[in-house]
């Protein structure tokens, strides 16, 4: 019979999944691997406590060993049967604490909050049962820790899709120790709109800054991963991303966030002036042409300048970072600027980072933010509004290379 080792190696070496189902559905890879740590993790326990596996009926310290029973777990993967084995007083799992809780969600939010602070198990262990009365062993502490480090890192490496209509490029802050000092760090995100029109995180990655080469590690990383093409991605940031990103994806086109320009813009503006700001702004963004835009800048200008000239120099300063825009068709450019569902997502992320004072290491702000993200994206499961418009107009627009996938 295999050992827990062997089972391991032999899912991993065997990795070659390329459906979300396969990796964490009810039958996926994550499930299996968080079963086979549990069940080590327990059957550890007994070993421990001097049971050394003779059979129903033995007693050693007092303690019996009784075979095998299924017991329902609650983790980071909802319910999980797992293979327990029996015994007058299992450590690991007492009854009605950790197989079944009354808020099984909170004690992982628990467990993870305290790792993420960099707690060892024998810590979190003793903080849970002297803070909240939560009886949970090290080594059940230990498997759930290392099961969300190993989906961690099997997400971060799993295969892509070939094409992205769309990829929004986003930046979180957070405070890290890095060699006994805080230092802050950005967590780039990369949220992909696939070709049925559903939007995925693709990937994290942790640099020092938004620089060039952080930039360009990214997007080559989703190459390596099978991202073979790119039609628009979404950017707000270096002025020279459009370069970087052409070295990667040759006819990538680069678009920034009109959003976040009109949200700069409104800066400036105090309260009474800004519905008809905003009026006259859209008219900059939804002109129907290049030629059409400047024309409604100077206008804007005109009007705006005296009072409030900062708002068409910041529109200036990005214009030809803009003039992209202008050569798609309406139904395209609603798909494009449509970023509430990335705005909402930056102001959670934000709020979790926020809310602690410095992580330990990349790796636990990563953790954290994956299991937010994990809890987010769950709900993303339909194609963005009028989807179906905007991939026929892409099948026009980009109809060669779309026919290559």
């Amino acid at each position: 019979m295999e050992s827990k080792r062997e089972q391991l190696d032999r899912l991993l070496a065997d990795y070659n999944y390329k459906k979300p189902e396969e990796l964490i559905g009810e039958y996926g890879l994550l499930k299996q691997i968080t079963k086979i740590i549990l069940e080590q993790a327990l059957q550890d326990d007994l070993i421990h406590l001097g049971d050394q596996k003779k059979g129903a009926g033995d007693t050693q310290d007092g303690r019996d060993h009784n075979g095998n029973s299924a017991r329902s777990l609650v983790g980071i993967f909802a319910k999980q049967r797992s293979v327990t084995p029996r015994d007058s007083a299992p450590d690991s799992l007492p009854a009605h604490r950790i197989s079944r809780p009354a808020h099984p969600a909170d004690v992982n939010d628990k467990i993870i909050a305290l790792h993420v602070r960099g707690m060892s198990p024998l810590e979190i262990e003793g903080h849970l049962k002297k803070v909240s009365g939560i009886v949970v062993s090290t080594s059940i502490i230990s498997a759930f820790t290392e099961a969300v480090a190993t989906e961690l890192e099997i997400w971060r490496n799993r295969p892509l899709d070939g094409i992205y209509p769309i990829v929004y490029i986003d930046f979180v802050r957070a405070k890290v120790l890095d060699g006994g000092l805080v230092v802050t760090k950005v967590v780039c995100l990369a949220i992909g709109i696939a070709m049925d029109g559903v939007k995925d995180v693709l990937g994290m990655w942790v640099g020092e800054n938004e620089g060039a080469e952080f930039c360009r590690m990214v997007l080559t990383e989703l190459k390596r991963r099978g991202v073979q093409d790119i039609f628009i991605v979404c950017f707000d940031g270096l002025p020279e991303f459009s370069g970087i990103a052409r070295m990667v994806f040759p006819d990538v086109q680069v678009q920034p966030y009109i959003a976040s320009i009109v949200r700069n813009c409104l800066k400036y503006v105090s309260w009474k002036d800004r519905k008809e700001i905003v009026s006259d702004i859209k008219g900059i963004y939804q002109a129907a042409t290049a030629e059409q835009a400047a024309f409604e800048l100077k206008t804007f200008a005109k009007k705006w300048d005296a009072s409030h000239p900062a708002i068409s120099q910041t529109w200036r300063g990005s214009w030809e970072r803009i003039l992209p825009l202008f050569t798609y068709p309406q139904d395209v450019r609603k798909v494009i600027s449509t970023t509430n569902t990335i705005e909402s997502l930056h102001m959670v992320l934000c709020k979790v980072t926020k809310d602690r004072r410095a992580f330990p290491n990349d790796l636990m702000l990563l953790q954290l933010l994956y299991l937010t993200l994990n809890t987010i994206t769950k709900k993303w499961s339909m194609p963005v509004r009028d989807w179906k418009v905007a991939l026929n107009r892409f099948s026009i627009l980009f109809a060669d290379r779309m026919s290559s996938y």
